[in-house]
């Protein structure tokens, strides 16, 4: 059985991306769980792919749903569409974007074909992660929640007790002895 490699890119920045490897009997719908999951994002919006070329056109709809929207060709359903036959090319390409309101768009390429299985893992599978994935809802940080345990513990807000201006002792008084003139309001670097 034929195992697809897909890099999955976030359109927005190309040094963030997934390697999936999936059966080409697998469905998008499969494809797309994937994608989530890999990314960090729920399961809660819509969702389509588009078969593209080279250029990164949008062809043929391969929708989780048939959406309220004018079609110009009705929408192939994720469910029912194995992968192996939507590849027309050795290097297809296709778009993929998830919740339409806020356009989570990735592109998604071909980027391997194997004709034999890895029996150490479960397909699809994850096996390429790079960069950090964009957040769904709001920021993400390295830290994590450890950065507000970090934020309340050091009161980090300007002013704060052991900050002070340059120039300043941290009672907020100058250290300027009053023998030199500082007031040309030119700043030195």
């Amino acid at each position: 059985m034929a195992i697809l490699k897909f890099r999955v890119y976030f359109e927005e920045d190309d040094s963030i991306y997934r390697d999936i490897a999936i059966r080409h009997k697998q469905t998008f719908f499969d494809l797309h769980l994937s994608i989530l999951k890999a990314f960090e994002f729920d399961n809660k919006h819509d969702a389509t792919f588009y078969r593209s070329n080279d250029n990164w056109q949008r062809g043929r709809e391969i929708s989780l749903e048939v959406y309220n929207k004018p079609y110009k060709a009705a929408p192939l359903l994720m469910k029912e569409t194995t992968i192996g036959s939507e590849i027309k090319d050795p290097n297809q390409k296709f778009i993929y974007v998830y919740d339409s309101a806020k356009g989570w768009s990735f592109q998604v390429t071909l980027i391997n074909v194997a004709k034999e299985e890895n029996a150490k893992l479960t397909y699809p599978a994850l096996v390429r992660t790079e960069g950090i994935p964009p957040s769904q809802y709001g920021t993400k940080s390295l830290l994590g929640e450890k950065f507000a345990d970090v934020e309340e513990k050091y009161d980090l807000s300007k002013g704060a007790e052991g900050f002070s201006e340059e120039g300043e002792d941290d009672a907020g008084e100058s250290l300027n002895d009053g023998s030199e003139e500082t007031s040309t309001g030119e700043e030195e670097f």
